[in-house]
């Protein structure tokens, strides 16, 4: 019963990771019907976000360190926010109502994020932010003439290469000036490490099962947040605005709603939670390129099982998928059953992680077959039509 005890412990440890980072999945993936392949990468980006402001903190003495979480928290959430509301801008407000082009769409920004974390440098910085500016900058301003349709291909002929030759330039000259090391790495392809504070090193005990302070903080970490999503969503009036999107959005753009407003504020939300949860899990292990990749299937598994867009479905979900893939990885299920020899060979078979994840994947085909809309299907004209 005790490791029994330890299972569960973990496994809701487990699935509070899971729910956090599937919290702004399924906000996105229910509203917009967007297939974010890129979700991964916006929670690794929260990782690399708490490791810079980590070290920043190291920098300003101890007792700023033991406070840094709350900042990088903060920083977390902002960051991949405002990523989330340039992938939305840029990219996916194209491609609404045509799934397949978005899932490619966003994997191919997922290994874009991938690939800018390897390399990214103070001269690929300056070099993009010079582009930006000048490029974007003057499309802005210049689209507001009368003539604009007429001037635009020349536009994009001269301004285009103009802006590229200039970032260049710049990044080199400005890197010569202040002594910059232009092509050296901020991170590299290893990964890198986030240490705690003091007070979430270590353990309490009760009995024997140990309780390791880091996943006390995720477990509330993650009721914190679900409270607060839960408040926006029943109680302000974007989040009224967005569930009605959810269920009617042909409707709710009669009524007046912002739809496409609507839509900004929901993956720049959808991004900020993956952020907080990438923050989580750079307290549990070390922080790569591929951070994200490692739950991103779980995270889309979590959302199909708990239902399209409904909060109480994902965390019923995530807690009872992290809890069961431990429970039966661990062999805590087949000490159970030892007594019965067949389901003890059964369970100790998958019992271990990769094991455990395949029979995990079986249980929700099997699932998905009597409950194809998940544990809580999503109701609405739109779902009935």
């Amino acid at each position: 019963m005790a490791e029994l005890a330890d299972g569960i412990f973990n496994g809701i440890s487990t699935g509070s990771v899971l729910l956090l980072a599937a919290l702004g999945l399924s906000i996105a993936f229910g509203l917009m019907g967007v297939i974010n392949m890129a979700h991964g990468e916006l929670m690794m980006l929260g990782a690399y976000t708490t490791y810079v402001v980590q070290n920043i903190f190291k920098g300003m003495g101890a007792q700023w360190f033991e406070v840094y979480i709350f900042f990088a928290l903060i920083a977390a959430f902002m960051v991949t926010a405002l990523m989330g509301f340039i992938l939305e801008r840029g990219v996916i407000k194209f491609l609404y109502g045509r799934p397949l082009e978005t899932l490619l769409a966003t994997w191919g920004v997922s290994l874009i994020l991938q690939q800018f974390v390897r390399s990214v440098s103070w001269g690929l910085v300056i070099g993009i932010a010079t582009f930006c500016l000048l490029f974007f900058g003057g499309w802005g301003i210049t689209s507001f003439r009368p003539n604009w349709d007429k001037i635009k291909t020349w536009f994009l002929v001269v301004m285009f290469p103009l802006s590229v030759g200039i970032a260049i330039a710049l990044s080199a000259v400005l890197g010569n000036i202040f002594k910059l090391a232009i092509t050296k790495p901020w991170f590299g392809a290893q990964n890198v490490d986030v240490s705690s504070p003091l007070w979430l090193r270590g353990g309490t005990t009760i009995g024997t099962l140990q309780m390791p302070y880091t996943r006390l903080f995720i477990i509330a970490l993650t009721i914190t947040c679900v409270i607060g999503i839960y408040l926006f969503l029943q109680r302000s009036p974007w989040g009224l605005r967005m569930r009605a999107v959810t269920q009617n959005r042909t409707m709710s753009a009669c009524l007046g709603i912002p739809t496409q407003k609507v839509d900004s504020l929901t993956f720049a939300l959808s991004s900020g939670l993956a952020g907080i949860a990438g923050c989580a899990l750079s307290f549990l292990g070390s922080v790569g390129p591929n951070t994200g990749q490692n739950y991103i299937v779980d995270t889309f598994m979590v959302v199909v099982v708990g239902g399209v867009g409904k909060l109480v479905g994902s965390i019923v979900a995530a807690l009872a998928l992290g809890t069961t893939n431990y429970l039966i990885g661990s062999g805590a299920i087949a000490s159970l059953v030892k007594p019965i020899t067949p389901l003890y060979d059964f369970f100790t078979f998958f019992a271990t992680t990769s094991m455990a994840k395949v029979m995990l994947f079986a249980l929700i085909v099997v699932f998905l077959q009597y409950k194809p809309a998940g544990m809580f299907p999503q109701k609405g004209r739109s779902v009935e039509l």
